[in-house]
């Protein structure tokens, strides 16, 4: 898609919402933010617009504008409580996405779905490749994968495009705001360095590796694929920067940036992955993406900065 796009974007609030939108505005796009409440903060020039993506019956009059985009990030993302609520999760994460795609209006030509490693589940390859066969231990990998399923069917039986953004772990911060996540590592780790915390939970060695995204990275991903799906396209996109970390070598980063001790408590292993890192090169030769500030004393220098600035 070419020129300047009305793109809405659904979320818009949230985590990564905020830094799509500040990312397409900066980009010269018209930006609309679908939130639940009149007083989430948006970034300043995105337009809010009041709705709920369950509540189809009001839904449609608000959407009732030419948009030629959509980012659809709007989602319950936490693991764990997907187990002890897993009927809310598919319902917000599957319905909610069926009632968006229902009351959008003709005019959008591209849909641009932020999902999840998470419906990998326990992959047998690494780096894990798109091809890798989706096998969800989650509810809510296995909600983001069913979600996905829904935007590339419709995807199909109309005229827009579809690309599906599968991320891993995101972090750092843009404007000052700090991951809202705290079950996630490096806002748990930062809190024991902010002293809000007593101590870091190490599950086992603490040789488990993952790797992490900057928020910012992956906004500007989110604006490559909306710049360029086209009526038609169907596709899926590892998005990260396929370097890992050890949980041991995110604590020794904490304190490095920080200046400050992260006293850790060991616990029993758990059944995880010894390691989870994406394949991301098609994005890289399809979109021409890369990361530019995923290194991680970058991403934890953001991180470490905006929850100073809100009073950690």
């Amino acid at each position: 898609m070419l020129g300047r796009m009305r793109v809405l974007v659904t979320g818009a609030a949230g985590y990564v919402g905020y830094a799509v939108g500040r990312r397409l505005l900066a980009a010269g796009h018209e930006v609309t933010g679908l939130v639940r409440g009149a007083d989430r903060v948006l970034p300043p020039g995105v337009r809010p617009i009041i709705g709920d993506l369950l509540d189809p019956a009001g839904l449609g009059p608000v959407l009732d504008e030419p948009y030629d985009a959509v980012c659809h990030l709007a989602a319950l993302t936490r693991v764990r409580e997907s187990f002890a609520e897993p009927l809310r999760f598919f319902t917000a994460n599957v319905q909610g996405t069926v009632n968006l795609l229902e009351a959008l209006p003709p005019s959008v030509a591209g849909i641009v779905y932020g999902s999840t490693a998470a419906v990998y589940g326990t992959p047998d390859r690494q780096p894990i490749p798109e091809e890798q066969t989706p096998a969800p231990t989650s509810p809510y990998g296995a909600s983001k994968l069913a979600a996905e399923q829904v935007v590339r069917f419709h995807a199909r039986a109309g005229s827009a495009g579809a690309m599906v953004l599968r991320t891993f772990n995101v972090a750092g911060s843009v404007d000052g705001r700090p991951d809202p996540d705290e079950t996630r590592l490096i806002p748990k780790a930062l809190a024991v360095a902010a002293g809000t915390a007593p101590h870091l939970e190490i599950n086992g060695s603490g040789g488990a590796v993952r790797e992490y995204l900057h928020v910012d990275d992956l906004a500007a991903a989110h604006v490559r694929a909306l710049e360029t799906v086209r009526p038609g396209d169907e596709r899926v996109y590892n998005v990260g920067s396929g370097a890992g970390a050890s949980v041991l070598e995110v604590v020794t980063a904490v304190e490095e940036v920080t200046g400050r001790a992260v006293p850790t408590v060991r616990r029993p292993p758990q059944p995880e992955p010894p390691l989870l890192v994406c394949d991301a090169r098609a994005v890289r030769r399809e979109l021409g993406w890369r990361p530019v500030r995923s290194a991680l004393p970058e991403i934890i220098g953001d991180a470490w900065a905006a929850l100073l600035s809100a009073g950690g």
